[in-house]
């Protein structure tokens, strides 16, 4: 019986990703933060992933992307405070954002957020409905919305490759 080890791996690392974003939803809903930890090790675990199914080099072209993603939106979170004087992302979705398109590269990044923006449109028109007073200065956490984006977005990109 021939093992596919990279099956396999691919399945240990995703189930890893699986559990760092479940850390990530679970603390930024609690606590409203997402921990620099949680960002280096989804990071990390990317560019391990990256380094065993792909090269080095591979992964280098990873993190330098991931650096042009945090400084875009760094920028973009400076602009809007400058704009409103309120937060709109919190330096952690920004960090989580530079760290997600490790995994789902920067073509994935507008996915991603579509599937995180989408998500919390649903879950603020969810809690209206319910009855909670949603206004202008009601706050979401964004995290869990940014994890569940980069749990589907690279099964929607291989999706998509195959069709």
């Amino acid at each position: 019986m021939q093992i596919d080890h990279e099956a396999l791996y691919f399945i240990a690392s995703y189930s890893a990703l699986c559990v760092l974003c479940c850390a990530v939803a679970l603390i930024d809903l609690r606590h409203g933060i997402i921990p620099d930890w949680l960002n280096l090790a989804i990071a990390a675990l990317g560019l391990a992933n990256i380094v065993v199914t792909d090269s080095a080099t591979a992964a280098f072209s990873a993190m330098a992307i991931a650096g042009l993603v945090g400084v875009v939106f760094w920028l973009l979170q400076r602009l809007y405070f400058a704009l409103r004087h309120v937060d709109g992302l919190g330096l952690g979705d920004v960090k989580f954002l530079a760290a997600a398109s490790i995994w789902v590269g920067a073509s994935g990044v507008p996915t991603l957020l579509l599937i995180a923006a989408l998500a919390a449109l649903g879950v603020a028109g969810g809690l209206q409905l319910a009855g909670h007073a949603m206004k202008r200065q009601t706050s979401i956490p964004f995290g869990p919305f940014l994890a569940l984006g980069l749990l589907l977005t690279p099964a929607l990109q291989n999706w998509l490759a195959l069709n």
